[in-house]
């Protein structure tokens, strides 16, 4: 078997859809339906990837805060504060092909890194399987 280079996977961030740890809730949510995610990456102002938020961490911060009244919301309810229960584990770059087998079998997606720790895009689920579907 021909080693495969993991970017060739590689949805580049300028195509990814991503939160920014200063964003309200509002605003999250208004970018998760928007572009109808169930978990989105998590970058610094700097970024850097520093997690996921998925759906579940939200409603499961309503129900802890009761917090289920969205249009009472004040832009002070910030994304940092809420809990995530899973981040989804990051690739370098330079990974092989089983570092990310290894992870894209517990997740929809993968964060890819650079050496410098700097978010460059993601490698989905859906591209891995449809490459080797496309190869029986």
């Amino acid at each position: 078997m021909i080693p495969i280079n993991i970017l060739f996977f590689l949805t580049p961030k300028a195509e990814v859809a991503y939160l920014e740890e200063t964003y309200s809730l509002r605003q999250v949510l208004e970018k998760m339906e928007y572009h109808q995610y169930s978990s989105i990456p998590i970058l610094n102002e700097d970024g850097e990837y520093k997690g996921t938020l998925t759906e579940g961490d939200i409603l499961w911060y309503f129900r802890h805060n009761n917090a289920l009244d969205v249009l009472k919301w004040p832009e002070s309810l910030q994304l940092i504060d809420v809990p995530r229960r899973h981040d989804y584990e990051p690739v370098n770059a330079s990974s092989n092909m089983e570092d990310l087998l290894s992870k894209i079998i517990q997740q929809n997606f993968v964060p890819v890194v650079d050496d410098c720790d700097k978010f460059i895009g993601i490698i989905t689920r859906r591209d891995v399987i449809q490459y080797y579907c496309d190869r029986t």
